[in-house]
């Protein structure tokens, strides 16, 4: 928090550092991010497509699946774009309005918080598949998948309105620039002269809450899933069982580890720099692994790539 004095006036625009370094650094990291942009918006459209034109995979499991890849280009390009214009000195690059940094820090929340419940959701839907499959139609219905997505979507929508109202009613009068790439909540935070601990408090408790709560259905669902692997005779079946389990846990993984550490503190306990580099992992980094985890690990991905795209590599394997 900034100390407050008269002469301060309110701010109506922040300026992003985003990372330093030279301007040859800077068209390195543009050269890399725009690659990573572009190839995750390859990667999750094709899935989409595949998903959409083959019959074979159109089943709750791909359902959710395109949700997450609809999910993941937004969220990679809510803050991407930006941040490569920065990069390389456009007009304005590094300049964000008050309004848009709200809004930019209001729809990342509320995709980041979607794809918490969406990684639940496809947890549940693995767990009624192998603990219960002589009741999975009727426990994961076309209608319950589309409910179960409603759902995640709205309650996603709702996670950021209450932290984001707080925000706004915050005073922002001093130094305007942002020591991140995008606008989150910590660094924003961090330049208000108003009293940010309620603030704090409840950033702190909504993160805990979307994380444990979503958390808390990912790990009782493979709980149960390895307590029936561990019953079932055959080593074929159960490799068979886990290996459709095996991608969702990996990026399960990935995308819960970053987020714990980011969210789930009150205070900043390690360098800015490092915060940016963990940053960077859960939100541009991970969304272009994820395809690349379900593909390479699912044969029925990868065999329907082939037939879309008549690629023999992929029919090989």
């Amino acid at each position: 928090m900034q100390p407050y004095t008269k002469n301060w006036t309110q701010v109506s625009e922040f300026v992003m550092m985003g990372f330093a370094g030279s301007r040859e650094a800077h068209l390195l990291f543009f050269t890399l991010f725009l690659t990573i942009y572009l190839f995750t918006l390859v990667e999750n459209l094709a899935i989409i497509l595949v998903v959409g034109l083959d019959h074979r995979l159109r089943r709750p499991m791909y359902f959710f699946l395109t949700h997450l890849s609809c999910l993941e280009i937004w969220y990679t390009s809510v803050t991407v774009p930006k941040m490569l214009a920065g990069f390389i000195c456009v007009d304005g690059g590094k300049n964000i309005s008050y309004a848009g940094c709200l809004s930019q820090l209001f729809i990342f929340t509320f995709l980041g918080a979607t794809e918490c419940f969406l990684l639940a959701a496809m947890a549940y839907d693995r767990y009624v598949a192998i603990c219960m499959p002589l009741h999975y139609g009727a426990l994961v219905s076309w209608g319950t998948c589309i409910r179960l997505a409603a759902a995640c979507w709205l309650v996603g929508f709702l996670t950021p309105i209450f932290p984001i109202y707080l925000m706004s009613q915050l005073t922002f009068c001093g130094p305007n620039v942002i020591d991140h790439f995008f606008c989150d909540a910590a660094p924003l935070l961090a330049l208000s002269c108003s009293d940010v601990t309620w603030n704090e408090t409840v950033d702190f408790l909504v993160s805990l809450a979307v994380l444990l709560d979503s958390s808390v259905v990912i790990v009782v669902s493979y709980g149960n899933i390895v307590w029936t692997l561990l019953h079932i005779r055959s080593a074929a079946e159960r490799q068979k069982a886990f290996s459709t389990c095996a991608a969702h846990l990996m990026v399960v993984s990935l995308f819960y580890g970053t987020l714990f550490f980011m969210y789930v503190r009150t205070k900043v306990t390690s360098s800015i720099n490092f915060n940016k580099v963990v940053s960077v992992f859960y939100s541009i980094v991970t969304p272009m692994i994820n395809p690349l985890i379900y593909s390479l690990r699912n044969k029925e991905v990868k065999g329907a790539l082939g037939r879309v795209f008549s690629l023999k590599f992929w029919k090989g394997q």
